[in-house]
């Protein structure tokens, strides 16, 4: 017996219950006396909580990381795809100026060669990157900065780009869309249909479906396309339960979800912190497409909330295997309901209450 089990055993809950209750309101009687500054909340944090320190670590490792990705280029290259989406959104400007991207065409063009020489990056990401340079090129007028970029750009061997093909990975217009064929009607039958689901029939969740749901939710809008996420998929009953019980509201119900899915979101994107909170915004718009994609193939899912909790949080890195800089957004259980579960009615805010 462990000595916390063993104090758990012969101390009595209301004491706990009391010296507990004793250190909440010794905290609360601190915060007014800290949030008076930033200066002031910051000590605050260093000496009497420690709640941030994980966040602290893990974005001075992705910072870390990040830089050495750019060096040590992987199958996928965030500086890349951030400085390939700089060069799009320049093309598509009203009025496009003659010249631009001076400040960066140099270090996207560099980071471009490096990618071609590893050979590890996706063909679709370098073709990507391929196509909007060579239209770009084709765009601008030279200046110094250009011209001298524009001749380090024709030594490229392009050796891992996708054979060129009728279709370009280059900016097109509004009116090239397809027409979508569901009514505002049809989207609000599909949102209502979506609920989070607790309980579901034994019955294997086919994996080719969650990986098609994976691409539908890959279309989901990101800040400058760096999508700084990745989906962890447990299909396995018995490993989607162990993992559903590091969370802390899935009590009751984690032995009965036959599939689960990890949103992991990636620090190594940025390198300063300011974008920190980039990964729960991109990872979350993503994770909500994904439920929408399932719930077509009839799977219903359940977001379950991944509070910052640090002996969780060493569990979850631990079975994941993931790093300091890898942070999870949340948990999706996914199945096939079974259709005598019971649904929560959860009354939702409506316009009067959330339009400002």
């Amino acid at each position: 017996m462990s000595i916390r089990s063993f104090a758990r055993r012969i101390i009595p809950k209301s004491f706990v219950h009391s010296v507990r209750e004793f250190g909440a309101r010794i905290d609360r009687s601190l915060l007014p006396v800290f949030a008076v500054s930033k200066w002031t909340a910051s000590l605050y944090y260093l000496f009497f909580n420690r709640g941030f320190g994980r966040e602290h670590q893990g974005v001075l490792k992705g910072r870390i990381a990040y830089w050495r990705s750019l060096h040590e280029i992987a199958e996928s290259c965030v500086l890349l795809r951030r400085n390939t989406h700089r060069l799009e959104k320049g093309l598509i400007m009203r009025p496009r100026r003659p010249s631009f991207a001076e400040a960066y065409i140099e270090e996207t063009v560099v980071c471009y060669l490096r990618a071609d020489q590893a050979g590890t990056v996706q063909a679709d990401e370098m073709r990507w990157a391929k196509d909007v340079l060579d239209a770009y090129f084709a765009a601008v007028t030279d200046t110094p900065v250009i011209a001298k970029v524009r001749k380090l750009y024709s030594q490229a061997e392009h050796r891992h780009c996708q054979a060129a093909s009728a279709s370009s990975s280059t900016p097109y217009p509004q009116s090239s869309l397809p027409e979508s064929p569901v009514s505002t009607e049809q989207l609000a039958t599909l949102f209502l249909k979506r609920r989070s689901t607790r309980w579901y029939l034994p019955k294997p969740v086919p994996e080719d479906k969650l990986r098609e749901a994976v691409n539908l939710a890959s279309l989901a809008p990101s800040a400058c396309n760096r999508q700084p996420y990745e989906f962890y998929l447990i299909n396995n009953a018995k490993r989607a339960s162990k993992i559903a019980k590091f969370a802390g509201g899935t009590v009751g119900f984690a032995d009965n979800i036959p599939a689960l899915i990890v949103v992991v979101g990636d620090l190594n994107a940025y390198p300063m912190e300011r974008d920190r909170h980039c990964i729960y915004i991109d990872g979350s718009l993503a994770a909500m497409q994904l439920m929408l994609a399932l719930e077509t193939m009839q799977l219903s899912t359940c977001p379950i909330n991944w509070p910052d909790v640090e002996h969780r949080e060493q569990q979850m890195q631990q079975e994941l295997g993931l790093k300091v800089h890898q942070r999870p957004i949340m948990l999706l259980a996914v199945g096939y309901a079974d259709p005598e579960g019971g649904i929560p009615f959860s009354a939702k805010k409506s316009d009067v209450t959330l339009v400002k």
